[in-house]
Formats: C-alpha cells, sequence, structure tokens
C-alpha cells in the first residue's frame, strides 16, 4: 500500500470529526471536553508510556535526535524573525508563531506506526520526547511576555513537558510497571489517537485567517515547506539511514499541533487566528504529507 493510502485512515478520521461536530448533536461543546481530556490526561499517557518503553540507545538515535532537534529550532527562528515584517500585528504574531513549529503529535505517532510499527513510534516517541519541551518554550514565550504571564509558571503547569521530563526520568531510572498497571497505560494511552485525530476535525476553522493573510502564509510556508527541505538536508548531512531519514522528513511534514488553540486561548492570545492557522496547516497537511513521503529517502 502507498504512503498515502497509509494516511488515508488518520485523514478519515479528521473528517469524521468533522462531519460529527457539524452535522449531529455532539457538537463543539462536546468536544471541547474531548481537547481537554485528551490534552490533560490521555496524550501525557501515552508520550510517558511512549518514553519509558523506548531504549535509550544514543549509538543508534543520537543522529536523528540531532537532526529533529535542528529541525524545530529552525523553525522557531524563521516563525520569530517574521515579527519584523512590516505591518504585523504583535498578538497575532505572539499567538500565530508556534503554529509555524509546533506539530501534531497525534498524527506523528499515527503515521509513525502505519509507515514502521514499533519501531517508527519508538524513533518518534523520542523526537516528540526531545522537542515538546522546546517548541513549547518557544510557543509561552511571546505570548507570556506580550500578555504578561509568568512564564515559568505557565511552563511548570503543561502537561506535555510534564509528562516528557517524568517519563525521561523513569526511563533513566530503569523503573518497570507491573504488567496490569502497563497494560491499563497502554491502554489509555492508546485511546487518544482516534480521540485525538477526530478532535483535530471537530475544531477545524478558518475565521480569523482574512485578518493577517501575508502572516498566515508565511507561518504555513515554514511549517509545509521549509521544514521538510531542512529535514531532507539534514538527513543527508548526518547520513541518517534510509528509514530513519523518512521518519524525520515525516515529523518535518506534519500540519501543526492542534492544541496550539488551548494555549492560545488559555493566554489571552488571538485563538480564533490559531483556529484558523491550525484548520489551514491540517488541510495543506492532508495533501502534502503524502507528497514528500513520496520522495522515500534512500
Amino acid at each position: 500500500m502507498s504512503d498515502a493510502l497509509l494516511l488515508l485512515p488518520d485523514f478519515l478520521l479528521i473528517l469524521v470529526g468533522f462531519l460529527i461536530c457539524r452535522y449531529t448533536a455532539l457538537n463543539r461543546p462536546v468536544w471541547e471536553s474531548a481537547e481537554r481530556l485528551v490534552y490533560y490526561l490521555l496524550f501525557p499517557v501515552l508520550l510517558f508510556n511512549s518514553i519509558i518503553r523506548t531504549p535509550l540507545d544514543p549509538s543508534s538515535t543520537t543522529q536523528l535526535a540531532i537532526g529533529g532537534i535542528l529541525t524545530c529550532a529552525t523553525g522557531v527562528a524563521l516563525a520569530y524573525a517574521l515579527r519584523r515584517l512590516p505591518g504585523v500585528d504583535p498578538l497575532a504574531h505572539a499567538s500565530g508563531a508556534q503554529c509555524a513549529f509546533r506539530f501534531n503529535s497525534f498524527i506523528a505517532l499515527a503515521v509513525a506506526e502505519r509507515l514502521q510499527g514499533s519501531q517508527g513510534v519508538a524513533w518518534v516517541a523520542l523526537l516528540v520526547a526531545l522537542n515538546v519541551p522546546l517548541c513549547n518554550v518557544a510557543a509561552v514565550w511571546p505570548l507570556a511576555r506580550h500578555g504578561g504571564h509568568g512564564y515559568l509558571k505557565e511552563l511548570s503547569r503543561n502537561p506535555l513537558i510534564l509528562a516528557t521530563v517524568t517519563g525521561l526520568l523513569c526511563n533513566v531510572a530503569g523503573l518497570k510497571f507491573p504488567e496490569p498497571v502497563a497494560l491499563t497505560l497502554n491502554r489509555i494511552g492508546q485511546a487518544s489517537l482516534p480521540l485525538g485525530l477526530m478532535a483535530v476535525g471537530a475544531g477545524l476553522r478558518l475565521g480569523a485567517l482574512r485578518e493577517w493573510p501575508r502572516l498566515a502564509a508565511g507561518f504555513m510556508a515554514i511549517r509545509h515547506f521549509i521544514l521538510p527541505l531542512v529535514a531532507l538536508g539534514l538527513g543527508a548531512l548526518l547520513h541518517l539511514s534510509p528509514e530513519q531519514r523518512l521518519l524525520l522528513l515525516m515529523f518535518a511534514a506534519l500540519p501543526t499541533a492542534s492544541s496550539a488553540y488551548v494555549l492560545a486561548a488559555r493566554m489571552g492570545g488571538r485563538a480564533d487566528f490559531v483556529a484558523g492557522l491550525i484548520t489551514l496547516s491540517t488541510l495543506i497537511g492532508m495533501f502534502s504529507l503524502p507528497l514528500w513521503l513520496l520522495l522515500k529517502p534512500s
């Protein structure tokens, strides 16, 4: 089956979420609760469980880790640079910059499993573990600076950062759970993938993009064009295996994180603008991600 068809079930789940939200009694308030459940419980458990079960083998993953960090750091630098363009609204930029470098971890893990099975999930879990703190710090900083929020306070209570740090500490300590506990954590985490993808679909809306079209175009160009090119270059420069190069390319070409809306809304940013960026990024990603994967690095 081609990579495009491998991605089809995940994008169909997004479509199902959109249709259910728009045309049934399970409307937006229901999905807002579902988003909070995924963001604050299900996905942190999946992230924690994936990290704690992933062997930390520096000899085989160091170069991949470096590639992932450099890719995200490039996105952060480029997104921040857009603030210097003439006529850019500071609050809109502070709210939307995160959409240029954050990534949808639900789609990442689902696609990794379809592409390369458990090994792909382990590698992507490593990329997520290393880059979630980087991306969340970079996302919170401009919003905290603009809105006067406590920067360290926001970071200290971010569920994805907490799950990442806890998972890494438990992994290093060699912590193992009894089988019933491990199985329960695994089932809780697995529930986050279909529900998270459907929640992405339920939140699709364009709205405020018309207010800052150039800024939106800049963010989307970074997310869906520049970062995949960076990943291709880094994969070759770091001499990654073909399998790891493909995973890094997929990671770089992901749609932006649906949780970006939650962060912008909670910190007083332009949540409507971020919702539009998430929608546009998801729609672009449905077509661009399979196209990037057709390159099949070798």
